[in-house]
């Protein structure tokens, strides 16, 4: 394969969008050593297995594919200058980020999205690349957003939702599922809405950030799960799917409005909203197989297009 074709394959391959992880161990001597990686991916749950590719041209290759253990960390939204860190050819990368050693020693980044510890499985040689093949042995996620990549450039969650606001109302809700059940307001008319709160000369991202304060819950905003115009009304809604940390467990809410219900009953509540009707009933086939997609159009008909595994 000629340049031209490598480079033509490249942008082919970018044109999947992915998350960006940083992946570390420790060398001979037991320094931190970490590079920048979008080519991670869940490979089993049974057993716990995830890979990661490594250019063979790495320096540190050998202590990846030699070592016993490594890490890999999810990268927030707000890492950019992290992940540029670790792609670069820095002298000492640790020394310019927050981090911590695991219980087994492994490197892991402060505020990360989350992150997994691993025992070496398994190195498949593949090209140019080498495979390192991991079983999870220990892992917790933050419940924040990750960092996108796309066709070269990064993007994140809340960047694409400022992007979206063009109705003359628009009114941010939020989408938090745990453990089967999900948060529900209800109203003085005694139907039911999701957490709510319309911009109102706020920011996409202050809006839900204020919002999330209200429930006094530790959740995060993930992705755009569902944007739709309401015509009767004149206003556009952006609903976000919004993760909680691994550990957090569905709290108590505050007051008597927002509760906990269960997942597969929200949908048959009393609501004015066919397109959240429509939403709940998709958001619970979807969070049963870990697949998700987000939702275009209004409050009868629209497209959905799969956004993420």
């Amino acid at each position: 394969m000629d340049i031209e074709q490598r480079r033509q394959l490249r942008d082919a391959f970018g044109a999947f969008m992915t998350g960006v992880t940083v992946v570390t161990a420790l060398d001979a001597d037991g320094q931190p050593i970490g590079f920048t990686a979008n080519s991670f991916t869940s490979v089993s749950l049974d057993p716990a297995l995830l890979l990661v590719n490594i250019d063979k041209r790495s320096a540190n290759l050998a202590h990846f594919t030699n070592g016993a253990h490594f890490a890999v960390n999810i990268l927030a939204e707000q890492q950019k200058e992290t992940s540029n860190i670790f792609a670069q050819k820095v002298d000492d990368r640790f020394a310019q980020v927050a981090w911590r050693r695991s219980d087994a020693g492994m490197p892991l980044l402060d505020g990360n999205s989350a992150w997994f510890e691993c025992e070496r499985f398994q190195v498949v040689d593949a090209g140019d690349h080498v495979i390192l093949i991991g079983k999870i042995s220990a892992f917790d996620s933050s419940g924040t957003a990750g960092l996108g990549y796309y066709r070269g450039a990064y993007f994140t969650p809340a960047q694409n939702a400022e992007a979206l606001v063009s109705g003359p109302e628009v009114v941010v809700s939020a989408l938090i599922e745990f453990d089967g059940s999900v948060v529900m307001v209800k109203r003085q008319d005694g139907r039911f809405r999701l957490p709510s709160r319309p911009v109102a000369g706020r920011s996409v991202g202050d809006s839900l950030t204020a919002l999330l304060q209200e429930l006094a819950l530790p959740a995060s905003p993930g992705f755009v799960y569902s944007i739709y115009d309401d015509r009767q009304s004149n206003r556009q809604h952006i609903v976000f799917l919004c993760a909680l940390p691994s550990d957090a467990g569905n709290g108590v809410l505050p007051g008597e409005a927002a509760r906990w219900l269960p997942l597969a009953q929200a949908a048959a509540l009393p609501m004015d909203d066919p397109a959240l009707k429509s939403l709940l009933n998709r958001f619970e086939r979807e969070n049963s197989v870990g697949n998700y997609s987000i939702y275009y159009g209004d409050e009868h008909s629209g497209a959905i297009k799969r956004f993420a595994s």
